[in-house]
């Protein structure tokens, strides 16, 4: 209470706040206009609650595409692309390697280049989604089904892409946490009251009528519903906060006390990848259906697409005319997805480069020798530790799925836990508490200041 009350006393975090709330509250509206010359048809919905690909995708651009709003692609080409760009700025492109070194200069052309590269991506994408719907029947053009057509569509939806992305950038600049996920974490929000409501309506208001056996049931069903909510969250937040601390030491600091020795170490979060290996594994376990919509309506309904859905089984014939079903596409989509997290984990702490700065800064790791064995040993814990994430991660991920084809919810797959939304959920949540206490203790710092 203490907390709050200091907030709401601070007018800078009120400010930053308030408007942050008024551009998610336009990114909302903009998420219930469809687009001139579309209509969603009732299977979309269904598709949107499956787990999929596309259910994904509607996730990254806060249930936009649920409607086939203008904002249907949200800011999935944006991260699509400054992935791309991250990943070539790695020594795969001296001219990206060189711009990454020059400071802000550099980042300012990287960044350029990564505005340049959401444009191309989105324009990819946005034909590919519009030519994968039409196929699998979610939408249907009320619009003469020719080229220009097709053009107008595009141009509305990558406009849509990128006044999001330039939200995205005020919320960062004026308002609390990373703009591109504040817009996506408020896309996972809104499902958790309607995910509740639903469990409500199936298990306390259904049974209201079919006597007290009935009653008694369905609440115990709805309450240990509750609890697994709470304790997958739980979960989350321990996952995502949980980090191996590597100590570390100064030369010339040899009489520093111990209070300075233990807070100084090098921490190695165990998901330190977060969510990206997720997005990346979907984009490529979605790129086979689109690429096919770009041949034919035939080749994009072809029924070997499904081993790359990886909310569906797979069926193949057995013996004795007897078939048998296999989850290949969860099975990939969960080898990608640990694949990534030691790529992208690898990315963001370089081993090597770490035990130069360590050699220059005069910093060591105690008991192990500078230069070739820091870098072994380094990367010998962040493998570990990865191995640990990447896991978790896949669990996360798969359990929706997995609750979903295991069929405990009947044919209700909105009430599936887990997932990518709540690894984006705890993971913002924690990013926005954190800036709020660096505001609150800036504030606190100016007052002591002052009063000097």
């Amino acid at each position: 209470m203490h907390k709050l009350a200091s907030i709401f006393k601070n007018k800078e975090i009120v400010g930053r706040i308030f408007f942050t709330i008024m551009i998610l509250f336009v990114i909302r509206i903009g998420a219930a206009i469809t687009v001139p010359g579309v209509k969603p048809l009732e299977e979309l919905n269904n598709a949107m609650n499956s787990g999929n690909a596309l259910a994904m995708m509607n996730l990254l651009g806060g249930g936009a595409l649920q409607n086939f709003s203008v904002f249907a692609l949200g800011v999935s080409p944006y991260i699509t692309a400054q992935i791309i760009v991250q990943l070539l700025s790695k020594d795969v492109l001296p001219a990206l390697t060189e711009l990454s070194k020059q400071g802000q200069y550099g980042r300012k052309k990287i960044e350029m280049a990564t505005r340049y590269l959401t444009l191309l991506l989105g324009a990819v994408q946005a034909y590919g989604i519009i030519r994968t719907m039409q196929n699998s029947s979610y939408i249907e053009l009320t619009l003469a089904d020719n080229f220009w057509t097709y053009v107008y569509i595009v141009t509305v939806v990558l406009a849509g892409a990128m006044l999001t992305m330039w939200l995205g950038d005020q919320i960062t600049e004026k308002g609390l946490g990373n703009g591109i996920s504040v817009i996506i974490f408020a896309g996972c929000v809104r499902s958790i009251p309607m995910q509740i409501s639903t469990a409500w309506s199936k298990w306390i208001v259904y049974n209201q009528d079919h006597g007290s056996t009935a009653i008694i049931r369905g609440s115990f069903q709805f309450a240990l519903y509750i609890l697994a909510l709470v304790a997958i969250v739980s979960g989350v937040v321990f996952f995502e906060l949980a980090k191996r601390k590597i100590p570390v030491q100064h030369a010339g600091k040899g009489g520093q006390n111990a209070s300075l020795a233990k807070a100084s170490f090098l921490p190695i979060k165990v998901n330190s990848a977060g969510v990206i290996p997720v997005i990346f594994a979907s984009s490529i376990l979605m790129a086979p259906s689109v690429i096919a919509s770009f041949i034919s309506a035939d080749a994009a309904n072809a029924q070997w697409l499904k081993i790359f859905s990886y909310s569906e089984l797979y069926w193949m014939p057995g013996v004795n005319g007897s078939s048998w079903a296999m989850p290949w596409g969860l099975l990939i989509y969960l080898t990608l997805i640990i694949l990534f997290a030691f790529f992208y984990a690898e990315m963001q702490i370089d081993p090597e480069q770490l035990a130069d700065n360590f050699q220059k800064n005069g910093s060591y790791i105690p008991g192990v020798r500078p230069g070739k064995e820091t870098q072994r040993y380094v990367s010998k814990v962040l493998n570990r530790v990865t191995c640990i994430g990447a896991i978790a991660l896949a669990v996360i991920s798969a359990l929706p799925v997995v609750l979903v084809l295991s069929g405990i919810f009947g044919n209700d797959s909105s009430l599936a836990l887990g997932g990518t939304g709540m690894i984006i959920m705890v993971g913002v949540a924690i990013e926005l508490n954190s800036q709020i206490d660096g505001l609150l203790a800036g504030k606190s710092f100016e007052e002591v200041k002052g009063g000097i």
